[in-house]
């Protein structure tokens, strides 16, 4: 599907999923669960945004990268 928002998607979104490539370094994981919570509350903002259907909705996935993690001040 589109990397861009989706606000017909958005609204029909039951589940979620983050990538975390290996290059971003290691994080604790309370502090990937922190920031991917950020990243999934403004979808709208996200670099690499992907919606996947499933059978009752959308999945919405997330790849984190660098410009992400530098807006949200990490």
């Amino acid at each position: 599907m589109t990397n861009e928002f989706d606000p017909y998607r958005e609204a029909l979104v039951i589940e979620t999923v983050t990538h975390w490539p290996a290059e971003l370094g290691a994080l604790a994981p309370a502090e990937r669960d922190s920031l991917a919570q950020r990243l999934h509350a403004d979808p709208r903002s996200v670099v690499q945004l992907a919606y996947f259907r499933l059978h009752t909705g959308f999945c919405r996935e997330i790849t984190v990268t660098p410009e992400d993690l530098r807006r949200l001040g990490r």
